[in-house]
């Protein structure tokens, strides 16, 4: 059977449909074709602006060579992690657990006739190198053992299952304290360069998010520095996009000066959020206008030809790796001309270069340029950018998902409040009309070319239930209230798991995988279960329904268990576990002054539940922190002094 992937709609599959190899989708007619020919299957995830699926596909894939071993004894099957983020849950455990090793991409596992992975890798070379072995060796020597111990090797389909089932086998635990995990976090932190020790580094923003909540829940000192360290220097170094704004997946090394180039929406909206919630009480013109560049960026750049947002920047353009990002000395100093020397000054440009001969823009703290400078400086950056832009640009996947646009519709619109940008408010609500106009039938996962895709996740519905709710406390929009109720109680009836008492990934009468697939984890997110309980607890508050308190003690007992067993992977759970606790809520009484109303909302930019309440009394607002609640407050001042002294 030839390739099969010329008609499939996902820009990453569209990238092979002319490899040798005789790919396949993954649907039950390949599975079934798998036990039929009794041959092991090959997986391939990966995703479009992934370097190394690049290179393994030039070196491995596009070889006639390799490709005959593949496809005469293997069925190969080719996914999208995007598209199929439940199959790379699974298989990126399902390695962990065979191999003891971190998972990543591209993830290459092999399974049985029945669909059940028995070993795996990520990137395997075209030869022997640096303890990796060849491909092609690891093609032969897994056919070999599959051959002559098939049947061990099926038997083992039980032993797969037990072996997750156990990851839900834990003592229920009701409530603990949550910020020693926060606190034991503390001691993997770069001191120096911000983020978490070593190489290479991931900036890992959900992470330091909830340690800013805790921040502001007990202004502690020592939860404060390490975002702030974070938050500055990887805004200063070559990870960011000195010119046009947007962070880089990760670095390569320890400083933040090396990216590896592909820019995630994912990251820039973890970067945005982060932001947001760090400049509400610290004040920082440097990092607003990086917040306003990144902004502007995803806005113009991630917009896609139906309005909403693709998914990624690959890392190559013309096949080189970071071409696009990266100048040579003489090519400035032609260039900028009479400002080379100050821009020179403030990006650290030297002859030798800081990548391969080349130089990533890294900004100097220690330059002291005067404001004559800093306005040269700037119009050099505008004009680079404008040469910059007629270079060609890395390959973009303008695959739409629905729990990114979600999920960036909602940072956006706490972005505009911090802001006070009435433009970008209204372009974010233009927005927000246009994917809920897209969503008011089905919810799907993927748009590609206008054209949607049948499947669905809990991230879909958790996020859109979040950018409604939202909708609700910042406007009153009570239809988006209704709405928000109306698929959150569809989630539940599709997604929960009475079993493990959390709701899977997929639909649960929709798994064509060995096991259900459950994270109770983050991953480039945070966690759909967790936005699920996140909204709960808003909609406990402001409808009083016993039905959502109900919900939030499920789930609440289930996350209590996991954080002793993998704390580290559940920062957005301790954030969220713990609002559940506090449960504040602010109830705004009468007809309330539209600007004194985003003055508050700004102070808990979502943290805090809203409601709106019928007065016929002069305007006033009530905070309640578990029910115990303030006087009338009618201004600013006394709103500051009771959040200052109660809260």
């Amino acid at each position: 059977m030839a390739n099969q992937l010329k008609n499939e709609k996902s820009p990453y599959l569209k990238q092979h449909e002319n490899n040798p190899v005789d790919w396949l989708p993954w649907n039950k007619k390949t599975l079934q074709k798998a036990k039929d020919e009794k041959k092991p299957i090959f997986l391939s995830v990966g995703y479009a602006s992934c370097h190394w699926c690049h290179v393994m596909a030039h070196e491995s894939f596009e070889n006639n060579d390799t490709a005959k071993i593949m496809n005469e004894k293997f069925v190969n099957i080719k996914v999208d992690r995007e598209e199929r983020p439940d199959l790379d849950s699974i298989f990126q455990k399902s390695l962990g657990v065979l191999t003891g090793t971190q998972g990543g991409w591209p993830l290459s596992m092999f399974l049985d006739e029945n669909a059940v992975p028995f070993t795996g890798g990520t990137y395997f070379p075209p030869k022997d190198m640096q303890g990796r072995p060849s491909f092609t060796n690891v093609l032969n020597n897994v056919s070999k053992v599959y051959s002559e111990n098939r049947e061990k090797i099926i038997s083992q389909v039980s032993q797969m299952r037990e072996v997750f089932k156990e990851f839900n086998r834990k003592d229920s635990v009701l409530k603990q304290n949550l910020e020693p995990f926060v606190e034991k976090m503390i001691q993997y932190f770069d001191e120096d360069n911000g983020g978490f020790k070593g190489a290479p580094k991931f900036p890992q923003f959900y992470v330091f998010d909830t340690v800013h909540y805790f921040y502001l829940k007990n202004k502690n000192e020592k939860f404060l520095k390490p975002v702030e360290n974070l938050l500055s220097k990887i805004s200063s170094r070559g990870i960011y996009d000195q010119l046009e704004g947007g962070i880089a997946r990760y670095t390569i090394d320890e400083k933040w000066i090396v990216p590896h180039f592909e820019k995630m929406l994912y990251d820039n909206i973890l970067y945005v959020n982060l932001l947001n919630h760090f400049l509400q009480n610290k004040n920082s013109k440097y990092l607003k206008n990086k917040l306003v560049q990144t902004i502007n960026f995803i806005n113009s750049e991630f917009t896609t030809d139906n309005k909403l947002l693709g998914s990624a920047y690959d890392a190559d353009s013309e096949g080189v790796e970071g071409k696009y990002y990266i100048w040579k000395f003489e090519e400035l100093k032609n260039f900028l001309k009479d400002k080379f020397e100050i821009f020179k000054k403030k990006y650290q440009i030297t002859q030798e270069g800081n990548f391969e001969g080349s130089n990533i823009l890294i900004e100097n703290k220690e330059s002291k340029l005067s404001e004559e400078e800093i306005k040269i400086c700037t119009e050099a950056e505008k004009s680079l950018l404008k040469e910059r832009e007629k270079r060609i640009k890395p390959f973009f996947d303008d695959k739409v998902q629905t729990d990114l646009n979600c999920y960036w519709l909602y940072t956006n619109i706490y972005s505009s409040l911090y802001l006070n940008d009435e433009i970008l408010y209204k372009k974010t609500v233009s927005s927000i009309n246009n994917i809920k106009d897209k969503l008011k039938d089905n919810i799907f996962h993927c748009y590609n070319k206008n054209k949607e895709e049948v499947d669905v996740f809990l991230e879909d519905y958790a996020y859109f239930s979040l950018l409604l709710i939202s909708l609700y406390e910042i406007n009153n929009d009570k239809a988006s209230l209704e709405k928000s109720i109306e698929i959150m109680k569809e989630a539940w009836d599709i997604f929960y798991n009475k079993e493990h008492n959390l709701l899977q990934k997929n639909v649960l009468n929709n798994n064509d995988l060995f096991v259900n697939p459950i994270d109770f984890g983050d991953n480039n997110i945070p966690n759909g279960n967790s936005i699920y309980l996140f909204v709960c607890n808003k909609l406990r508050n402001i409808t009083n329904d016993d039905y959502w308190a109900q919900k939030i003690e499920t789930l609440s007992k289930t996350f209590n268990m996991y954080i002793g067993y993998n704390f580290s992977q559940m920062f957005s759970y301790l954030k969220i576990l713990d609002i559940c606790d506090e449960n504040i809520t602010i109830s705004f009484h009468g007809k309330t002054d539209e600007n004194f109303k985003k003055e508050i909302l700004k102070k808990f930019m979502g943290n805090a539940s809203i409601i709106y309440k019928e007065s016929s009394e002069q305007s006033f607002v009530v905070i309640c922190k578990n029910k115990i609640c303030s006087e009338k407050l009618n201004n600013s001042n006394q709103i500051n002094e009771y959040i200052r002294n109660k809260l």
